[in-house]
C-alpha cells in the first residue's frame, strides 16, 4: 500500500479497475475518470515508484531498467489484493506495461484498455512511431542537463488544448514533482523500448482509446496497436492531445464504459 501510495474506492468485492498512470504523471490524473465508476466496479488506483506519493526508496535501477519491472510490479498489486477478472486501464506508457502483465498472466485479467499506447516511439522500416532517432537523441539530452526547464517546455506540446494552459500548467506541476533521476531513467526506458512482438500475445478483449491530435502517439500508432492486437477495438476521441484523461474526461468515460458494457 505505502509503496504505491495505494487508493482503493468503489464497491467491495465487484470487479476491479485498475488505473495505471503514464510517465511525469502520478493517480491525481485519473480523479475526473476513476470515480465515476466507483458505484459499480472496485476502483484501484496507484503511483508507479518515484511519482506521486510513492516510496522513492523502493526505486532499483536494475529492477526499473525495463517495462517488465513496472509490469511485475502491477502484477504484485493484483496479487497482493488477490485480484481476477482486472480490466487494467493503461494511460501511455502504462499501456505496454499493462500488456506486458496481461501476457504474463492472462488469467488474472478480464479487459485491457490502452489510452494512447505505443509500442515503439522511433521510426523503424515500414513502421511509424513518430519520433526518428535524432529526435529521441535530443529529447533524453535535454532531460539529461535540465529536467525542469524540459517539463516546462514539453509538458504543453504533450498536452495540446493551446486553449486551456491550465492542463499544460497541471502536467507541468506532475511532471516537476517526479524524482528527477527516476525520471530520467523512465523517459529513457519509456522512449527506447519496443513492444511491438508483445501485441499479438495478448488474449483478452482490448480497448485502443486514441486522441485524433496527439504528437506523442499519432493516431497511425494507435491503428498499428489495433490491428497487432487480436480483436482489439480502436475508438477515436474527438480530443486533442496525449492526456484525454483530462482534456476529454467525459469521452473517455463514455468509451470505456461502452467497452465495459459491450
Amino acid at each position: 500500500m505505502q509503496r504505491h501510495h495505494i487508493r482503493v474506492s468503489g464497491v467491495p468485492g465487484a470487479q476491479p479497475l485498475l488505473f495505471a498512470h503514464g510517465f511525469g504523471c502520478d493517480q491525481h490524473m485519473w480523479r475526473l475518470v476513476a470515480p465515476r465508476f466507483e458505484d459499480a466496479y472496485r476502483v484501484i488506483t496507484f503511483d508507479h515508484v518515484g511519482a506521486g506519493g510513492s516510496d522513492p526508496g523502493a526505486y532499483d535501477r536494475d529492477r526499473y531498467s525495463s517495462l517488465d519491472g513496472y509490469a511485475d510490479d502491477v502484477l504484485a498489486i493484483v496479487h497482493e489484493f488477490d485480484l481476477t477478472e482486472v480490466v487494467l486501464v493503461g494511460h501511455s506508457v502504462s499501456a505496454m506495461i499493462g500488456v506486458l502483465a496481461a501476457v504474463a498472466e492472462p488469467d488474472r485479467f478480464a479487459r485491457l484498455v490502452l489510452i494512447g499506447p505505443s509500442p515503439r516511439y522511433l521510426d523503424d522500416d515500414g513502421y511509424t512511431g513518430g519520433f526518428s532517432a535524432a529526435d529521441i537523441a535530443e529529447l533524453l539530452e535535454s532531460l539529461d542537463s535540465n529536467y525542469l526547464g524540459w517539463s516546462r517546455a514539453m509538458a504543453p506540446a504533450i498536452m495540446g488544448n493551446p486553449d486551456r494552459p491550465g492542463l499544460a500548467a497541471e502536467l507541468t506541476e506532475s511532471f516537476c514533482r517526479a524524482d528527477p533521476d527516476i525520471a530520467r531513467q523512465f523517459a529513457r526506458v519509456t522512449f527506447l523500448s519496443d513492444n511491438r512482438a508483445d501485441l499479438a500475445k495478448v488474449t483478452v478483449p482490448t480497448l485502443v482509446l486514441q486522441c485524433s491530435e496527439d504528437v506523442i502517439a499519432p493516431v497511425v500508432v494507435g491503428e498499428y496497436v489495433r490491428d497487432a492486437i487480436p480483436g482489439a477495438e480502436l475508438v477515436l476521441l474527438d480530443a486533442s492531445g496525449h492526456c484525454p484523461q483530462l482534456s476529454a474526461p467525459e469521452a473517455t468515460t463514455a468509451a470505456i464504459t461502452a467497452f465495459l458494457r459491450g
